[in-house]
């Protein structure tokens, strides 16, 4: 099979979907690479590393869309790639459909065959390809609010971690997940109070093990989450439904009853965010204000950290882009149940009950197409 790498043209975004590595274990099954020009750059990783891991050089991406049987990214196909998608051609990325109506249709159009890293599931159930990003993102939300809750960046101007004698910043994580986890374990680090709630008892009891003795696992309900904004100064959405919009747990009336300054994360943006006030934001126009609250809600945050991300994406991604590569995507989904659940859009066809839902657009049943 001919894999095409993309190069990343999301606002910002610097990821690359296969580092030189990967293309190399591609080439050792038997796949032709054909990787476009510059795609690695930002990620440290040039044309000439990908060459002496046997992959070609395109030009430009319509180079690469009109030779691959599969190309892949990070993020979503942008508008200006839309037309240059084929009839049968697989797309492997992470799509987020759910959170797009227009890209949802666009890929109907197409006829591709759309497989989403996000909804790929593990053979324990989780959910592997979204888990690197996750991580990342997790972290990075920490990370973020502590800068943005500084005065000049429009926040109450405290220190998350406080110093002897003068008190700690609140922080609640809604979510206790990967991001949220990951969040609050960060955000504990710092020396914050940590709020981090969920609806799963077992996970709770999971989490009060094992977190630091400042994070404070508590059960999720509309009550808590409302008490708990007002005492706090910086809260992490990190909710995740598989393939469907993520609920809204915030909001537009709790925006009143919080502390002026304080900072929302939304890291389940690309699922439509479980703030009720967010919308999309890029890298380089990060947050903006509603009530006084600042919000960041950038889309894409692992691709401000491309050196780690690239790696990590490749680590994830790599096995299951040499099984489709190694069988073809019927032969693939009909044997693997995981990569099965990957199949969004296939031929015209929402194949993924979430996205379906998401728009009330029919739904057909996998099956119906591999048979």
């Amino acid at each position: 099979m001919i894999v095409g790498v993309l190069k990343e043209i999301k606002v910002a975004e610097n990821r690359v979907c296969m580092t030189p590595a990967g293309v190399e274990v591609l080439r050792e099954h038997g796949h032709e690479v054909l990787v476009e020009t510059q795609a690695g750059v930002f990620s440290g990783f040039s044309d000439a590393d990908y060459v002496n891991a046997g992959a070609a050089i395109a030009a430009t991406a319509e180079e690469v869309y009109l030779s691959a049987e599969m190309v892949m990214h990070v993020k979503e196909p942008q508008p200006s790639e839309y037309a240059l998608i084929r009839k049968g051609q697989i797309v492997f990325t992470y799509f987020h459909f759910a959170a797009s109506e227009e890209l949802t249709r666009a890929m109907i159009d197409s006829g591709a065959v759309c497989i989403a890293y996000e909804t790929i599931v593990g053979s324990d159930g989780s959910l592997p390809l979204l888990t690197p990003m996750s991580e990342v993102a997790g972290r990075m939300a920490a990370q973020e609010a502590a800068k943005y809750a500084e005065r000049t960046q429009g926040g109450r101007g405290i220190l998350l971690g406080g110093v002897p004698g003068v008190q700690p910043a609140t922080v609640l994580v809604l979510g206790g997940g990967t991001v949220g986890t990951h969040a609050a374990q960060m955000a504990c680090g710092l020396g914050a109070k940590v709020y981090l709630l969920d609806t799963s008892l077992d996970r709770l009891r999971h989490l009060s093990e094992v977190m630091p003795k400042n994070c404070f696992p508590i059960m999720s309900s509309p009550a808590t989450v409302r008490e708990l904004v007002q005492e706090a100064d910086v809260v992490i959405g990190a909710v995740l439904l598989h393939g469907a919009k993520a609920p809204k747990l915030v909001t537009r009336e709790m925006l009143k009853t919080m502390k002026p300054g304080a900072v929302l994360v939304d890291v389940a943006i690309d699922q439509g965010g479980c703030f009720e006030t967010s919308k999309p934001t890029t890298h380089s126009e990060p947050t903006f204000e509603v009530d006084g609250i600042v919000h960041y809600c950038v889309a894409n945050m692992p691709g401000a950290v491309p050196l780690t991300s690239t790696v990590a994406l490749t680590n994830a991604t790599l096995p299951y882009a040499v099984k489709i590569a190694d069988q073809g995507w019927q032969e693939v989904a009909r044997n693997n149940s995981g990569i099965r659940a990957g199949l969004n859009v296939v031929a015209g066809k929402v194949t993924y009950a979430g996205v379906a839902e998401a728009f009330r657009i029919q739904y057909t049943d996998i099956e119906e197409l591999l048979n």
